[in-house]
């Protein structure tokens, strides 16, 4: 994937400054969670070092940036916790024991650009989930009135940047003002379920919020959980 410039790395810890509500939340999940633990684009360890201190158990953290995970590394030993950091494409994740909770917070989903890309990440997390075991993601919903009023306009806050909004190839380009650039491909609400159901997940929750709210057409943000079935059913099964 080729949808994230190594350079913004430098600056994600103030580009997620502002981005704490979603900490909570996958924390809350972990800790329901009975068994291994993974952040598909742990980054920097933002949510991943909290969960692990919340839950006294290491967290599994996978991303290709070998200064995000270098970040992580040195953010888990100062705070006193244990990650496991593997640089590798989330397409290809392969795990020695189920988890019991894969998750990837901040849009990651969205720098996979090409369908066939995206489902195949959620073909693996689901192979890669015990039994009952949950996926849970976060991604923003696209706008029209928004992209109409960011598109374009240099803003300061939180990082002096400039977004461009590609409506035809549905992606989103974060131009931070010292050239460096995040890309996001955006997903409707069916096409985020059309990838649980081919990958034989179940929708298990669809929020508006991190709060738990309702997800209606005003929402600016999918919090989906998906679950991996108890009992699959094959299809020669009747």
């Amino acid at each position: 994937m080729t949808s994230w410039d190594e350079a913004f790395s430098v600056r994600y810890d103030e580009w997620m400054a502002e981005m704490t509500a979603d900490i909570p939340y996958y924390v809350d999940l972990a800790q329901q969670a009975e068994g291994p633990l993974v952040e598909l684009a742990v980054g920097n360890g933002r949510v991943a070092i909290p969960v692990a201190t919340a839950t006294g158990r290491p967290v599994i953290g996978i991303d290709t940036s070998p200064s995000m995970l270098a970040q992580a590394g040195e953010r888990a030993r100062a705070a006193g916790v244990r990650l496991d950091l593997r640089m590798l494409d989330m397409r290809e994740l392969t795990l020695s024991e189920p988890a019991a909770l894969i998750y990837c917070p901040a849009n990651a989903l969205m720098h996979v650009p090409v369908w066939a890309d995206r489902r195949r990440v959620f073909e693996r997390v689901a192979v890669s989930l015990q039994p009952d075991g949950r996926f849970a993601w976060n991604a923003f919903a696209f706008s029209h009135r928004v992209a109409s009023e960011l598109d374009g306009v240099h803003r300061d806050r939180p990082v002096p940047h400039t977004a461009h909004y590609r409506i035809g190839d549905n992606r989103v380009d974060l131009d931070l003002d010292g050239g460096e650039r995040s890309s996001l491909w955006w997903a409707t609400k069916n096409e985020w379920l059309a990838l649980i159901d081919v990958s034989g997940l179940e929708l298990e929750a669809l929020h508006g919020g991190f709060a738990g709210e309702p997800f209606t057409e005003d929402s600016s943000v999918y919090v989906f959980v998906a679950r991996r079935p108890r009992d699959p059913v094959g299809p020669n099964d009747e």
